[in-house]
């Protein structure tokens, strides 16, 4: 057992029923809904078992903040890069260096760069040097990617350091052995992202299904299946005996915030630890005596400054390890303290009710694809700022860590979804199995990776799950819904045992199976009365909304419900008198009647509509230019009309938009 030692500091004074898609023979289904809070049980006060971090026996995934004892190299740049359509890199000896290259930035998306290359989705390989710091010899020296998607294999000086599968989230090696410090080291790392039936997310099986519209590429969801190396590839300089993970929660007393760590320690080290809180009127230190590799401490925090959106204050931790004046490992990262609760029909922050302004998003920028802009998450979040929204949800996979990191500091409450979008049911056993166990292993890493962060308020298992694919003419299997039933009923049960802090949900597809997302504790619909369904035709459209959100209150009981996508395509430019269908006047008259609606229905607990900005997807008959110009911002983020409408509703003013139902 990990020795607990409870401390107190004194911290400052607080201030402060139609389917979608059904004109395209979408799916058939149900009721729709998805999931967020909880119900009769209170999400965010103190767990009855601490959840635990990963144990030492790996490489660490900590985010590789520096220290006094941690160095950190950034290898983004220019890299070497050659596609490989015919899959022979690896029988020809590519991994011990590459030729006829061409030059690619990392962190990007290949896709928009080179034309022989703009819907190519196949094995494509990288390569670049790197020299050691003379000053970290004896130290562990780990090679961390940020994301590569889907599958990724690295070599470094011609040795196979491993494999990771799944794109959107972190993995790392040990290259102190196979990294030289006398001569430049070649980095070769093969990328693909081959779409398949039985990865997450799928694609339609081409032999099984009969599709009525074709997208190019072919996929299973609405945006594009950007590919490559997506995040920074650090390299990181650790001692040897170093901290593994820290998992913070942080629960209320009164106006004590209460802040429990726990963290494990590399190679079963044993000795003392110290750790440190700042940001109160002084520092307080906690000493914890580590055994085994594992220690666990509490500190007490007497009139807490919590973290809001109005307020999101950081506090500093210091987890040092051994002898106070040398500490072996020093690991400093920030948090907040915060809890996120769900009671009856409300979702409560510190205690208090929150309703919730944003967006879905996307990755997704001209040239970069999916790969990280800094600019641009820094320009997206002072837009979100300017247009009054407190939240956004990481449609529809888990987003760059640097993202969440400034949505800490810029206060945004944040959804974080798993990249299950779009799962089908209506496929062979095998395959369902297959995409369980995967998505399984990911929810598992990303609740590991995004924990800590206060802006994560919400779980997110999975986005619009179908009994059968969009766009088929085949039915779907009758026990399409038993078995989806099943596969999240498994996976709800997994997310709550390793993170009781949050609540958790599952985004329904209009006219989806009730019984899935009502696993949930909020109800979280993405709805599009006016423009998939009832398209054009307001007034039923709002009569028609009213009735499908008092339905699922009679469906789901006093769960809150969270409308979380609606809206219409809007070509920027465009208008016409009266609002017609594309046209910005009609994208901001939808938007306007879904707020509307929502405003009579005290249970509604959160407006995001669909979506933040346009983004690119695949070309159809359904995608002019192959764009989805649901965003109230275009792709280069000049602001549409229903941008205006939102930044006045927002602000709590008059929505200037007529009420057609009446």
């Amino acid at each position: 057992m990990a020795q607990r030692i409870d401390h107190e500091i004194d911290g400052s004074t607080a201030t402060h029923a139609v389917t979608r898609r059904q004109a395209f023979g979408a799916l058939g289904g149900a009721a729709a809904v998805v999931a967020l809070g909880g119900t009769a049980h209170a999400v965010g006060t103190a767990p009855a078992v601490a959840p635990e971090p990963a144990p030492a026996n790996g490489v660490t995934l900590l985010y590789p903040h520096e220290s006094a004892t941690r160095a950190t190299r950034d290898l983004s740049g220019l890299w070497r890069f050659r596609l490989d359509p015919q899959d022979e890199g690896e029988a020809a000896g590519w991994a011990n260096g590459l030729t006829d290259t061409r030059s690619i930035p990392v962190p990007c998306s290949w896709n928009d760069l080179f034309d022989d290359a703009r819907h190519y989705t196949g094995t494509a390989w990288y390569e670049t040097e790197f020299r050691l710091d003379p000053a970290w010899t004896g130290k562990r020296v780990v090679l961390r990617f940020g994301s590569a998607v889907y599958r990724a294999k690295v070599w470094l000086n011609g040795q196979l350091l491993g494999e990771h599968v799944g794109g959107h989230l972190p993995f790392a090696f040990d290259v102190s052995g196979a990294a030289r410090s006398d001569t430049p080291n070649r980095l070769v790392v093969l990328v693909e992202n081959k779409l398949k039936v039985d990865r997450v997310p799928g694609i339609p099986d081409p032999e099984k299904y009969r599709l009525h519209t074709i997208h190019y590429p072919q996929t299973t969801y609405d945006f594009f299946p950007y590919s490559g190396l997506h995040r920074p590839v650090l390299l990181a300089a650790l001692p040897a005996t170093h901290v593994h993970d820290v998992v913070v929660t942080t629960t209320r007393n009164g106006a004590t915030g209460m802040v429990e760590i726990a963290f494990t320690v590399s190679d079963g080290w044993t000795g003392p630890a110290r750790l440190t809180l700042h940001g109160g009127k002084a520092p307080v230190t906690v000493d914890a005596a580590v055994r085994g590799g594992r220690a666990s401490a509490t500190i007490r925090v007497p009139g807490a400054r919590l973290w809001s959106p109005d307020d999101p204050f950081l506090y500093r931790l210091s987890v040092a390890l051994g002898d106070a004046s040398r500490p072996l490992d020093d690991y400093v990262m920030k948090i907040g303290i915060r809890t996120v609760e769900v009671r009856g029909s409300e979702i409560l922050l510190n205690g208090k009710p929150v309703f919730l302004k944003g967006f879905g998003k996307h990755e997704d920028f001209i040239l970069h694809g999916r790969g990280l802009d800094l600019a641009v998450l820094v320009r997206d979040f002072e837009l979100l700022k300017w247009i009054g929204a407190n939240s956004f949800r990481t449609s529809h996979y888990p987003y760059a860590e640097e993202a969440l990191m400034l949505a800490d500091e810029y206060g945004f409450l944040v959804i974080s979804e798993s990249p299950a979008v779009s799962h089908v049911f209506s496929d062979s056993p095998d395959i369902i199995e297959t995409r369980r166990q995967h998505l399984k292993t990911v929810l598992t890493d990303l609740i590991a990776r995004d924990r800590n962060h206060p802006s994560v308020i919400l779980w997110s298992i999975a986005n619009e799950p179908l009994t059968k694919p969009f766009h088929t003419l085949d039915d779907a299997p009758a026990d399409s819904p038993a078995k989806g039933t099943a596969f999240f009923s498994s996976l709800f049960d997994h997310v709550r045992a390793l993170d009781r802090s949050r609540p958790v949900a599952l985004v329904s597809v209009q006219g989806g199976p009730a019984d899935w997302v009502g696993l949930g504790d909020v109800i979280c619909a993405n709805s599009y009365d006016g423009w998939y369904a009832i398209s054009g035709d307001l007034p039923k459209a709002e009569v028609q909304l009213a009735k499908e959100i008092a339905a699922l209150r009679e469906r789901h009981g006093d769960k809150p419900i969270f409308l979380t996508e609606f809206g219409a395509d809007a070509a920027a430019g465009a208008h016409a008198q009266p609002a017609e269908m594309w046209s910005e006047d009609y994208q901001a008259e939808v938007i306007a009647m879904y707020l509307r609606v929502a405003d009579r229905f005290p249970y509604v607990i959160g407006t995001h509509p669909w979506a933040f900005a346009d983004f690119k997807t695949s070309e159809s008959i359904m995608r002019v230019s192959g764009m989805n110009y649901k965003g109230v911002f275009t792709r280069d983020r000049r602001p549409k009309e229903a941008a205006q409408l939102l930044r006045r509703a927002w602000a709590g003013k008059e929505i200037i938009v007529p009420d057609k139902s009446k």
